[in-house]
């Protein structure tokens, strides 16, 4: 037995609960995950685990030999990791969790530049809306969308998004023009749902933060969906810069409200709570924020 496999094997299992799921994960056989876990139970005398046909739990022997694991693996990897950084040149596989629309117009280019700048990296992208378990997931690197972070959030800002309300010409020909967020009631508005709550738009009027409902008809988890409705003259919505460019480009939009800013949204890399960062995924967040302020400065 290999005890420091045996010993990530079971951070494995303890984390994601389930023998079969690291087997999944790894892409080795259940019973290689189940031996290595038994071996290092006999090895330290006492179990770890106790399992039934329907849950893994930890014994409290199991708890406590749980996080001087986590200690003991992250210590490890950061020996590895200042040993690689020597060699100046990133190795291994990274996992990075990337929302669909601003991951395939903004991060796919980036990421695609990397992997031919550092050939010994390889990159697992998974593009989703979803907000992923990083630790559960297995995922190395997620890069999240958001006005707020969460407690407990490990994060690096690498960047940030602004939103515009737009309307197709057409539209506002037909309907007129909103000069202040109040006006958007008497509006037929496009909802992003994925935000949460559709129906309030905020805006920053005269200094202070304000909400201002909105009636929505037509909504969608996309952004890139309600931005051609809106170019259809079905309304106004409320989108970020990286959708709306390529619409703001061709006249088949137009901003309105922009004496009312919007407030920005901040792009991060998350990073999973419990481990050390490799000096890969070091690397490719540095390459990342690099990338996004020069397409910012452009």
């Amino acid at each position: 037995m290999d005890r420091l496999d045996a010993m990530h094997l079971f951070v494995r299992v303890a984390e994601l609960g389930s023998f079969s799921a690291v087997a999944q994960q790894m892409g080795v056989a259940r019973s290689v995950v189940t031996r290595q876990v038994a071996a290092l139970e006999a090895h330290l005398g006492v179990k770890l685990m106790v399992r039934s046909t329907r849950r893994l739990a930890l014994t409290s022997a199991g708890t406590a030999y749980l996080e001087k694991c986590r200690v003991i693996l992250n210590l490890v990897e950061s020996a590895e990791t200042d040993v690689a950084e020597e060699r100046l040149t990133p190795r291994g596989n990274i996992r990075i969790s990337l929302p669909l629309s601003f991951g395939l117009k903004r991060l796919a280019p980036l990421l695609l530049d990397f992997s031919r700048r550092y050939p010994e990296v390889g990159l697992d992208m998974d593009y989703t809306d979803r907000r992923v378990k990083l630790i559960e997931e297995g995922i190395d690197l997620s890069i999240r969308i958001t006005r707020r972070l969460e407690p407990g959030d490990v994060a690096r800002k690498i960047g940030t998004g602004h939103m515009l309300v737009v309307a197709a010409p057409d539209y506002l020909a037909r309907h007129g023009r909103p000069q202040h967020p109040s006006e958007l009631a008497h509006h037929e508005c496009l909802g992003y749902t994925a935000a949460g709550s559709n129906q309030v738009w905020q805006f920053m009027v005269d200094g202070q933060m304000a909400s201002y409902p909105i009636h929505s008809r037509l909504n969608a988890n996309n952004g890139e969906v309600l931005t051609e409705a809106a170019a259809q003259g079905l309304g106004l919505t409320c989108q970020p810069d990286f959708i709306l460019d390529t619409f703001l480009a061709a006249g088949r939009v137009e901003a309105i409200l922009a004496d009312y800013p919007i407030p920005e949204l901040g792009i991060y890399a998350m990073l999973p709570s419990n481990r050390h960062v490799p000096h890969r995924v070091r690397v490719l967040m540095d390459f990342l924020g690099a990338g996004l302020a020069e397409i910012a400065a452009s």
